[in-house]
């Protein structure tokens, strides 16, 4: 199985995709205020829309110029760092790809096979994302779209699955790797298939043409929701910044930034497709509303995490003495045990021992990071509980065992979500052996939870720990990645300002990051990059053939 990667982000660089937009929350107050008159002293309609007018969410020059200078700014402060960087960068697209097709399978034919993974994957999440509007809205007459999605999910499944145990052994036989990619290859094609099947069935349920005035309208009381929230996920990222190691908010560090980049394009989006409304352009505004709603999402699932990590801190901190105390008393049964034993201590309890030491000498020194704290402690007593197996009745062996279980699943589940957090938000950058990671990760949760609820903690809790370890990998991977695309950009790219980088990076547009690829949509648009619209249309419910379906527009 892949080897666990280090947990040490003590030193990990700024979150990538922050580089966009950076700026203080006052501006991007400004902006967003003024877009919406109605946030300081204006009550605005009765009914709830932010305004029937065209000029209702127009961003002003003055903040439009702001934030193209935040960006170019932020663009060569990073360039700046790039050239004088000691860590030499690592590069994912110039060179071998790390796994590389086995001597005897074809490389044409496992690269087509990465770059299904990519493409089917980008097009679940997308279905996934606006699929949860459609039953929001509509309720049980979107059940064939909700069971569409779970076979392409299923099928994506078991394609990384088999991309996982090629990564993890090549066969011997290139006949059987060939094999295995065809069953990749097959499976995404299935999964695309049944999406594309039902595309025109769910145009028909969300009429986005035929209701645009009434979904932009939804859409506009979403982002005034989530434009709400904001100041209480800045409070909890500034307090964990005082009470905790940079370690432990280091996986949400970017994340308000990130946000408030979707919802400068959310800002942007919503105001052509408000104006498209008004001018009975209603085709148009579907185009912007869906990269509004994109954008939303993204912002929604940036903000969720920031709360759910203060919450996962707070609930491991609380966990983490207990934790040590049991871990402790493991170490003092094992040393009663070894006492007057020829043998050498085993190397898992001096291990352990080491380990609980530096947790108690870090979290006693000053801030510390409680989630890696508890992940350390479960390993040790992981390492403890295989030594004392043996000398434990049943009883009190599942007892801790039990004990342990709980502890991990809290270090699996925060690592999980912080892993899939990243790469639905970066999608537009993220490659297959991140994607991939993250597919077993989710595996092994499941079965965790399966071994779980079977009242079998001895089989649960390896299940639990090897989730973490690979969503670990995955976050690590994915992380890569999108520095690997920061590095590719220049002043010249698509999208520096009005949040349009971060539209592409999220993947709520298509075709800007991997050019042709992204979907397969990036040259049938009818936009060309830089020349003032999307890159490529918003991604829409549907498979390859469909989900490009909904031109490019002007941003």
């Amino acid at each position: 199985m892949t080897a666990p990667a280090s947990r040490d982000r003590s030193c990990r660089p700024s979150t990538p995709g922050r580089f966009l937009l950076a700026g203080p929350v006052a501006w991007y107050g400004l902006a967003l205020s003024t877009a919406y008159g109605a946030r300081a002293g204006d009550p605005g309609p009765a009914d709830g829309s932010v305004s029937g007018g065209t000029d209702s969410l127009a961003v002003p020059l003055a903040v439009v110029a702001v934030v193209l200078a935040v960006a170019a700014f932020t663009w060569a402060r990073r360039r700046r760092r790039t050239t004088t960087r000691t860590t030499p960068a690592v590069t994912v697209w110039g060179g071998p790809h790390p796994g590389a097709a086995e001597p005897g399978m074809s490389p044409a034919l496992d690269a087509r096979s990465r770059a299904d993974l990519v493409d089917t994957d980008d097009a679940v999440r997308t279905s996934e994302e606006e699929l949860g509007l459609a039953v929001a809205r509509h309720g049980q007459a979107a059940a064939p779209f909700t069971e569409a999605v779970a076979y392409a999910r299923a099928e994506l499944a078991r394609a990384f699955r088999s991309r996982q145990r090629l990564d993890d052994a090549f066969p011997e036989d290139g006949a059987e790797g060939r094999r295995v990619l065809d069953e990749i290859i097959r499976r995404c094609a299935d999964a695309n298939a049944r999406l594309d099947a039902v595309s025109g069935d769910f145009d028909r349920l969300r009429a986005l043409e035929r209701e645009a005035p009434e979904a932009v309208a939804g859409a506009e009381a979403a982002f005034r929701d989530l434009l709400d929230r904001m100041p209480a996920a800045e409070a909890a990222l500034d307090g964990m910044r005082e009470r905790y190691a940079p370690s432990a908010y280091a996986p949400v560090a970017g994340s308000i930034g990130q946000a408030q980049d979707r919802l400068v394009f959310a800002t942007s989006s919503l105001n052509q497709a408000r104006q498209a409304v008004d001018a009975g352009r209603h085709p148009e505004a579907a185009v912007h509303l869906r990269a509004a709603e994109g954008a939303v999402t993204q912002a929604r699932v940036l903000v969720d995490g920031v709360e759910r990590r203060a919450a996962e801190l707070a609930e491991a901190a609380e966990r983490l003495p207990d934790a040590l105390t049991g871990a402790e008393t493991d170490l003092t049964d094992a040393g009663a045990l070894l006492k007057g034993s020829a043998d050498d201590v085993p190397g898992g309890v001096a291990r352990a021992e080491e380990a609980l030491g530096e947790v108690r000498a870090n979290t006693a020194s000053g801030p510390s990071d409680p989630i890696d704290a508890l992940h350390e402690v479960v390993e040790a007593g992981a390492a403890l509980d295989g030594v004392l197996a043996g000398i434990r009745g049943p009883e009190r062996g599942d007892e801790r065992t039990r004990a342990l279980l709980e502890q991990s699943s809290l270090t699996a589940r925060s690592a999980l979500g912080v892993a899939t957090d990243f790469v639905g938000t970066h999608r537009g950058a993220v490659g297959d052996q991140a994607r991939t990671r993250l597919a077993e990760a989710g595996r092994h949760w499941e079965r965790a939870l399966e071994r779980a609820a079977a009242d079998d903690p001895r089989g649960a809790l390896p299940e639990a720990r090897q989730a973490e370890a690979l969503a670990v990998r995955a976050l690590d991977l994915a992380e890569r990645d999108v520095r690997a695309y920061q590095e590719r950009r220049g002043p010249g790219d698509p999208g520096i300002g009005g949040g349009v980088g971060g539209a592409v990076l999220g993947g709520i547009v298509l075709g800007g990051v991997f050019g042709e690829g992204a979907g397969g949509h990036g040259g049938e648009l009818g936009v060309a990059p830089g020349a003032g619209g999307f890159p490529g249309g918003p991604g829409s419910f549907g498979g390859g053939a469909t989900r490009g379906r909904r031109g490019g527009g002007r941003v």
